[in-house]
């Protein structure tokens, strides 16, 4: 590591950190955050060249794969410039932010002085502002509002699905994974009497809780840490279970992306396999899938119907929507040529007879 000041050029900071050095910063904050900025673009472009060379000659999974390999490293070089906090987690840097409350939201209090990636920084600056912010969710004519390393609902796609699916029951349901709470509410909302939210991590669940609050559902969803089914109380099985887990089969690079990629696809599996214990019968499990993982080869559509058949399980039906996010459109995105041909469903599955 080496203290570095306003002086230092952009392709002296790359060059350090291709290198290995970390940089620990002690000049302007603000120019720290161009000189950050600068520093992606460098990484960005030799990703590009090394990207555009790889579509030419490989597979779509050796496509995905690269592209996650230039994430890892992105995250990893961005990472090494460093800012130094006080006790208190302000910045002692000119022009710096008062960001206390964004940095205690994000990483709660160190009790000394420490050293922490500028990019972090930066990422919990913006997830408060998220979470002062929130985000509207047509549907239930209200903002859920997410917490720093909890995905936020900007695929409403997914929100959609569940808001216009046939209700199998109003008694009861479980959420499975519930992240900020919003396929819970939504539930709530079309007039489920009782859900039980669940997710492992704890900042998921804390707010969930404060969503659920807000929207006025607090009487009827209860939010639980579980991995996966709720594991105790009065209710262990409901005829209707909904979860949209990780919809890619690969290491998450950072906290949030584990909203997004699934090693081995095991939230995926644990849940299919768990429901014969856990869905009455009658009754429907919604499986909300993004199909993208076959497009990048790397889960097959007969896979995914094997995993049913084994799990004892039928296909009731299966709604299909195509997404609209920005990077559908987005022709510089590396994989947009699969990201263009997805599709995005929701499962209804039951037991077999």
């Amino acid at each position: 590591m080496i203290v570095v000041r306003d002086t230092i050029t952009a392709d002296t900071a790359y060059r350090y950190v291709c290198e290995g050095t970390a940089l620990l910063w002690r000049g302007d904050f603000q120019n720290a955050r161009q000189l950050l900025d600068a520093m992606a673009r460098r990484v960005d472009r030799k990703s590009r060249k090394a990207m555009r060379t790889t579509g030419e000659q490989r597979s779509p999974a050796d496509v995905f794969h690269r592209y996650r390999m230039d994430a890892s490293r992105r995250a990893r070089l961005l990472g090494m410039l460093l800012i130094e906090l006080e006790p208190d987690c302000s910045i002692p840097l000119k022009r710096a932010p008062d960001a206390e409350r964004a940095i205690l939201e994000a990483f709660g209090r160190f009790g000394s002085s420490s050293v922490i990636p500028m990019r972090e920084i930066l990422g919990a600056i913006g997830a408060h502002e998220w979470r002062k912010k929130g985000v509207e969710i047509p549907f239930l004519e209200a903002r859920v509002h997410p917490h720093y390393g909890v995905f936020s609902p900007i695929r409403r796609e997914f929100v959609d699905l569940v808001a216009a699916a046939p209700l199998p029951s109003r008694d009861l349901a479980f959420d499975i994974g519930t992240g900020t709470g919003v396929l819970a509410a939504v539930l709530a909302k079309r007039g489920v009497e009782r859900v039980v939210a669940t997710d492992v991590e704890l900042r998921a669940v804390t707010c969930a809780r404060e969503n659920i609050e807000r929207l006025g559902f607090a009487g009827r969803v209860e939010v639980v840490q579980a991995d996966l089914f709720p594991d105790d109380g009065e209710a262990t099985k409901a005829p209707l279970i909904v979860c949209n887990p990780p919809w890619i089969p690969s290491k998450a690079v950072t906290s949030l992306e584990r909203a997004v990629y699934d090693p081995k696809g095991g939230m995926l599996h644990g849940f299919i396999k768990g429901l014969s214990a856990h869905l009455t019968s009658p009754g429907e499990a919604w499986l909300l899938l993004s199909d993208l993982a076959e497009h990048l080869g790397l889960r097959s559509r007969k896979d995914l119907l094997v995993a049913f058949e084994s799990a004892d399980l039928k296909v009731e039906g299966k709604i299909d929507v195509r997404p609209e996010h920005p990077r559908v459109r987005d022709e510089r995105d590396p994989l947009h040529v699969y990201r263009r041909e997805e599709t995005v469903s929701l499962w209804r599955l039951a037991h077999r007879p």
